[in-house]
């Protein structure tokens, strides 16, 4: 089992789809560190030698920012709305959606599940 960027990549995957495990490489960046790297689209990655995955390591770790930094640096943005109280850090704080979409019949995944209120039956 190869282990890149902290992750222990699947090893019967093509390598293209076993990129994407580690959280901030989607598709397109999968591609272009292969193709960087200089890999075919059909090697698996139990079919990998071990320069080839010492050069997806570093190619990963000069050009992406991913896992724990990319997780953290994400937290931090938030964070950072939140203390400012501009308008999106307030509704982050109050656990509201964000991107202006509609609160009074949606978004419960953000609110979470529905509250009874007592003495609202007729």
């Amino acid at each position: 089992m190869a282990r890149i960027a902290g992750v222990n990549i699947p090893t019967n995957k093509r390598v293209l789809i076993a990129l994407q495990y580690i959280h901030g490489i989607g598709q397109k960046s999968a591609r272009e560190i292969i193709t960087k790297v200089g890999i075919e689209d059909a090697r698996r990655v139990n079919q990998l030698t071990d320069a080839e995955v010492l050069a997806i390591r570093e190619t990963i770790d000069r050009d992406y920012t991913v896992e724990g930094d990319l997780r953290r640096e994400n937290s931090m943005n938030i964070k950072r709305l939140m203390d400012l109280a501009c308008y999106r850090g307030l509704r982050h704080r109050k656990g509201l959606p964000v991107r202006g979409q509609r609160t009074h019949t949606n978004a419960r995944t953000r609110k979470g599940p529905a509250k009874p209120i007592a003495g609202k039956k007729k």
